[in-house]
């Protein structure tokens, strides 16, 4: 399975789950995908099988991948300061790959009904969702 950890900004959030990810699934490819090179390198330097850098790497690998893991921003125009565009967030959506997201909320976007929970207990529950659709694939 080929994995895409996509995000921005410091690459923080992508910096967990790919270190996450690769505590549980050493094996696994896990393609960095930051919206700039200082997030593509945090992710890399967690554990992340390569990286790639800024929109037209995004929207290049966002259908070559099998899954695509992330903050829900990841998918909304002009969200992490404005670092994802137009292009980022309608290839990220319309890609065929399974995305999981976590529902991360800053900004002038709320998600209603889910409750808060601190950053490492939502990557702890992605990891463990990547998991699982892994063993349904075997």
């Amino acid at each position: 399975m080929r994995i895409a950890v996509i995000d921005g900004q410091g690459g923080g959030i992508g910096k967990h789950i790919v270190e996450q990810l690769r505590k549980r699934f050493p094996e696994m490819y896990v393609l960095a995908l930051g919206t700039n090179a200082l997030a593509t390198g945090a992710m890399v330097r967690a554990g992340a099988t390569e990286g790639a850098s800024g929109e037209s790497a995004i929207c290049f690998n966002a259908n070559q991948v099998d899954m695509i893991v992330g903050s829900f921003a990841i998918m909304m125009v002009y969200e992490l300061l404005g670092e994802i565009t137009p292009a980022m967030a309608a290839a990220i959506s319309a890609s065929k790959a399974e995305k999981l997201l976590l529902p991360i909320q800053r900004g002038s976007i709320q998600l209603v009904g889910i409750p808060r929970s601190p950053l490492p207990h939502q990557i702890e529950v992605l990891v463990n969702e990547v998991e699982e659709r892994m063993k349904a694939l075997k």
